[in-house]
């Protein structure tokens, strides 16, 4: 089956850095768009950046640009997001989400989820 398992996440302070991974498997992904979001407590889920796997092209919320940057390895079946300068409101839990229709800010048009990694910053 469609698995996407992300980790990396954990406690870091202010001004630092985290690299988050998804490792996608169960089928071929090529074709498709893969996001990162996250959601704060009580708040809803956001998108943050998004890449086609074929073309690799991406982009990104006008909250992380120029701090986050989303990438993929086509050997190992993976999406990262290198994310630098990290901030208190960045604290949340970060999924990984993979969509056929291609890249979407819109959490509905993803089909496969991962479970979430948390992500808290201290100040």
């Amino acid at each position: 089956q469609v698995q996407l398992v992300e980790s990396g996440g954990g406690l870091v302070q202010a001004g630092g850095s985290l690299r988050l991974s998804c490792a996608a498997s169960g089928r071929t992904f090529s074709t498709y768009a893969m996001g990162w979001f996250r959601q704060g407590p009580g708040k809803k889920r956001d998108f943050l950046a998004g890449i086609r796997w074929m073309f690799g092209s991406t982009y990104y919320a006008d909250s992380v640009k120029g701090r986050f940057t989303i990438s993929r390895d086509n050997a190992k079946n993976t999406v990262y997001l290198q994310m630098n300068s990290l901030k208190p409101e960045d604290t949340a839990v970060y999924y990984c989400a993979a969509a056929a229709t291609g890249m979407s800010t819109m959490s509905d048009d993803y089909d496969y989820w991962g479970q979430g990694t948390q992500v808290t910053v201290s100040s």
